[in-house]
């Protein structure tokens, strides 16, 4: 055993001896197995425990581990084992080689790990929020882009090339760009503010301006909203953010003040039979809470009453019902009681002058 030795020892090839290359070659299988097994107990562990639980962190790295290369694991094997070789200067090789490798690897990880949040946002907010699926589509080619072009920046500067000029020309060229695309930019990021943020989702009634809808669809650029005549209106993402806009779907309760008047020859008792009337009214109708009813003042040709009442919906055909089930019910008890309803009237009195 000791000849044998020796005389692998002995024996040379390319600066190394038959005992270190087979010393080689037996780490490499070895730390390649190894490897190999890492991951796939760790991929088993991992996507076993994302299964189990409703965080998404744990779905991202059971993702990212499915996408490690073979490749990959082989080169870093390689570079394990070549440490029992005489490399030389050979050996700046091998670290290139593994520093490519791993910049690959990572890059790939990261890549997987935004797709895999796509699916787990689409599949999420599909029916919820659609036009939040499409920003979110449209901004992870941006981050796709950031992270391959990361990992070739690190590559080439490590290639012995000086990549701060190409930085900055990459720079002067984004500025350029950004100046020239700045309103569809500012659009997309406006998009993406509106996903985040949520003023508004698809299906909610807003009003922007003097202009009023149910809004259908959230785009990158652009979002529409169908109007209550039928046209579809279309806002740019950008002018929705720098304006006012109501949205009636987030309204819990809806305050509603209206007004009436009873003619002058109304007596006195039945003016304060007005207001107890109309809270008993207004109590009598499911969802709706009773504020106030008084007399509010003497108009022109009638005697003036004001009321509020909140109805405790946002649905607007609701609020109309519990609107008409008022009016009618104080129409009838004004029939019944006698009180007549005020209309603009002129009396004029004339002076006759004898001779």
């Amino acid at each position: 055993m000791e000849e044998l030795l020796t005389s692998l020892r002995s024996v040379e090839f390319l600066d190394s001896t038959v005992l270190d290359w087979a010393l080689f070659l037996g780490a490499t299988l070895v730390l390649f197995l190894t490897l190999r097994l890492m991951f796939r107990v760790l991929e088993r562990r991992v996507g076993s425990l994302s299964q189990k639980t409703s965080t998404v962190l744990d779905d991202l790295i059971a993702a990212a581990l499915e996408s490690t290369q073979t490749w990959a694991l082989f080169v870093a094997s390689i570079w394990g084992g070549a440490r029992f070789l005489d490399l030389g200067k050979a050996e700046s090789y091998f670290d290139f080689g593994l520093l490519i490798a791993l910049t690959i690897q990572v890059a790939l990880w990261a890549n997987r790990m935004v797709s895999a949040y796509i699916i787990f946002y689409t599949d999420a907010k599909k029916e919820e929020n659609p036009g939040a699926v499409s920003a979110i589509q449209g901004m992870s080619f941006i981050a796709r882009l950031v992270i391959w072009s990361v990992a070739l920046l690190l590559v080439i500067d490590n290639l012995g090339y000086d990549v701060t000029a190409l930085v900055a020309g990459l720079g002067i060229s984004g500025i350029a760009v950004a100046l020239a695309l700045q309103n569809i930019l500012g659009d997309l990021f406006a998009s993406l503010s509106i996903v985040l943020d949520k003023p508004f989702v698809i299906g909610d009634f807003i009003i922007v301006g003097d202009l009023l809808g149910v809004v259908e669809r959230i785009g990158l650029k652009t979002t529409r909203v169908r109007s209550l005549s039928g046209e579809q209106l279309i806002f740019s993402n950008s002018d929705l953010l720098n304006s006012r806009v109501r949205n009636f779907k987030r309204m819990q309760e809806r305050r509603i003040p209206f007004n009436f008047g009873v003619i002058y020859q109304t007596t006195p008792k039945q003016l304060e039979s007005i207001p107890p009337k109309i809270k008993e009214i207004i109590k009598g109708i499911e969802n709706t809470r009773f504020d106030r009813a008084h007399f509010k003042g003497f108009g022109e040709s009638s005697y003036d009453f004001e009321v509020v009442y909140y109805v405790l919906t946002a649905d607007y055909a609701q609020y109309m019902d519990i609107q008409q089930a008022i009016n009618l019910a104080i129409c009838r008890w004004f029939a019944e009681a006698g009180i007549e309803f005020a209309y603009p009237t002129r009396t004029l009195f004339i002076n006759r002058e004898e001779g």
